[in-house]
């Protein structure tokens, strides 16, 4: 016997995907800063020196990520954090499918289109 997506199904996927999403960041991040206290970084007297080009951001950031630098691990905890809402979005949409409720359907597109903009914007000047 099939068992119909309901309401309720929806909002606890929706609230355990948000759970996770949180849990993984803190999780990530404490890791990140425990691994960066044994590092011994120390924040330099020129803050021009942490600067990096907006063309190598993320080529750097990877680069640092899988030499497991404890930077670059807080970074990806404070990443999902902020994919977290992305993801949820995303998730909720695909349940407004099942259920056939366009009118979330489209509510969820337009959120969506705002986070994708907002996001591609920060990257532009």
């Amino acid at each position: 016997m099939k068992r119909h997506f309901t309401d309720f199904d929806l909002n606890r996927s929706v609230g355990n995907l948000l759970r996770i999403g949180v849990l993984l960041s803190v999780i990530t991040s404490f890791i990140g800063f425990i691994k960066l206290s044994f590092e011994g970084f120390e924040m330099p007297r020129d803050y021009a020196l942490l600067e990096i080009s907006e063309e190598n951001i993320w080529q750097s950031f990877w680069t640092s990520l899988l030499k497991l630098e404890g930077m670059a691990i807080i970074q990806l905890g404070i990443l999902l954090l902020i994919l977290t809402p992305l993801v949820r979005i995303l998730f909720a949409l695909i349940g407004y499918l099942k259920e056939k409720d366009y009118t979330y359907v489209l509510i969820s597109l337009i959120v969506l289109g705002i986070m994708v903009v907002s996001f591609l914007m920060g990257f532009a000047h």
